[in-house]
């Protein structure tokens, strides 16, 4: 009974009177930058929002019982700055390099390992409803999720204000057997959503290159699409296709090469979520060359309306250098020129030049210069 109750003393968080000095026990000011934090036991969670330093003391402590070593923590983090993340890095043991990725950003999809922790980085991705595509208009909107993955923790950490994970904790706790595979079936969960919200873009995407496509070869009155939208719209497709090309191989790694900190069982998941991806990069790819084909099929109508007026004008100047000829020859005011002192001299010459300009004029409307 004596050891129940000292295990009991170590558990529970201890209360401080406030004002008070800290007296180094397990509670402690939460990260403001902490969005949950939770035991999870066989599956189950255990108790309420808790502080880091509690949680890590709570699942070591259970997890030095061989009847509850399958217990973890899943901490939930959104921006933190480097001092909110200071703390949790050393009391988890991450490595520098991976905690710095995580809290400046910006990085490239990825898989690393560092010793016994695996560091994944995924882009996010949510498409941006607008009533009509224009040359400034954004269609896709990124940000990033960082996931440590250790034998008995899982710390996510997001940035940007889209890719939440309070749903995804949510189902997860309703799903106590798959819960139960500990820190790798979050880590397939996170990627599965993130893929799956990849899938959704680009169903949207689809309704907007048909748009561009449409508006393309459907001018008829000799005016060019408006090419803008097309390169805005290929500059959307080519941050969709950064965000989502570098992380098929870390999938394709995670579903095929066995690892320490995947359960066997949710590896065969991971294949998946590399088949959904492989299909993402397939239509993303078939996006950006079919905006290819748009933008050199847009140049080639502007090349082709050029070519068309450049005709139009030479024809004309053509038909106009008859009437200029010929009265800027009678205008040199000789003496002996025919016609002169002819009384029809001036009508014949008037009915020369419009038999011989309406001529030109039927011989390039045959030719299709007008």
């Amino acid at each position: 009974m004596s050891m129940i109750r000292d295990l009991r003393a170590v558990v529970r968080p201890h209360r401080r009177r406030p004002g008070s000095a800290y007296d180094g026990s397990l509670s402690e000011p939460t990260p403001s930058a902490v969005v949950d934090c939770a035991v999870y036991r066989a599956g189950k969670r255990v108790g309420d929002s808790c502080s880091p330093r509690e949680a890590v003391h709570r699942v070591r402590l259970a997890n030095s019982e061989p009847a509850d070593a399958d217990s973890f923590v899943w901490i939930g983090l959104h921006e933190p700055t480097e001092a909110e993340f200071e703390g949790i890095a050393k009391r988890f043991g991450l490595h520098p390099l991976a905690v710095e990725d995580a809290v400046h950003a910006h990085q490239r999809p990825k898989l690393e390992r560092y010793d016994d922790v695996l560091f994944a980085v995924f882009k996010t991705i949510r498409y941006v409803e607008h009533d009509q595509l224009t040359p400034t208009s954004e269609v896709v909107d990124t940000g990033e999720v960082m996931v440590f993955t250790g034998k008995d923790f899982v710390i996510t950490v997001r940035h940007g204000e889209h890719g939440s994970l309070r749903a995804l904790r949510r189902r997860l706790e309703e799903d106590v057997d798959l819960l139960a595979k500990g820190p790798s079936a979050v880590l397939h969960a996170i990627s599965d959503q993130v893929v799956d919200d990849y899938l959704a873009v680009v169903d949207e995407l689809q309704t907007d290159v048909d748009e561009v496509e449409f508006d393309v070869f459907a001018t008829r009155s000799g005016k060019s699409a408006d090419i803008g939208r097309v390169y805005q719209l290929k500059r959307e497709v080519l941050e969709f296709k950064r965000a989502a090309g570098p992380l098929l191989r870390p999938m394709q790694l995670l579903s095929e090469r066995p690892m320490r900190l995947v359960d066997p069982d949710i590896q065969k998941y991971f294949r998946d979520v590399a088949d959904h991806l492989a299909r993402v990069n397939e239509q993303v790819s078939a996006f950006d060359e079919l905006l290819n084909s748009l933008l050199q099929a847009n140049l080639a109508q502007v090349s082709v309306a050029q070519n068309e007026d450049m005709r139009k004008i030479t024809a004309w100047a053509a038909i106009f250098a008859v009437p200029t000829m010929i009265t800027g020859v009678y205008g040199m005011n000789f003496d002996h020129m025919p016609e002169l002192k002819s009384q029809y001299g001036y009508p014949a010459v008037l009915i020369g030049i419009a038999v011989v300009c309406c001529m030109m004029y039927r011989g390039f409307r045959r030719n299709g210069w007008l």
